[in-house]
């Protein structure tokens, strides 16, 4: 369920949002004038939210790809380069 907090909730209770934001790992909407403004995350929920996001843009791209004919490597030759980057590192 979306917790809806008002603006001068956030000026004047920002640690129990803070709490709030870590205990339920959801957003927290801020509203102004009883209209959306802001929302507030955990440092940890946005970070996991902009890897997902990051990872779902490389998939987009990659399905693309494959789509116009673009087959990329094979798994061997992918083993192979990080093996050779793996040796380069070692030395």
């Amino acid at each position: 369920m979306a917790i809806i907090k008002s603006i001068s909730d956030l000026k004047n209770k920002s640690n129990e949002i803070s709490s709030l934001a870590h205990s339920n790992h959801e957003p927290i909407f801020i509203t102004k004038n009883g209209e959306g403004d802001l929302v507030v995350l955990s440092i940890q929920e946005y970070r996991k939210m902009k890897l997902q996001l990051d990872l779902f843009a490389k998939l987009s791209v990659a399905e693309q790809e494959w789509n116009e004919g673009k087959r990329g490597r094979s798994s061997k030759d992918v083993i192979k380069s990080l093996k050779s980057r793996l040796a380069e590192r070692e030395n």
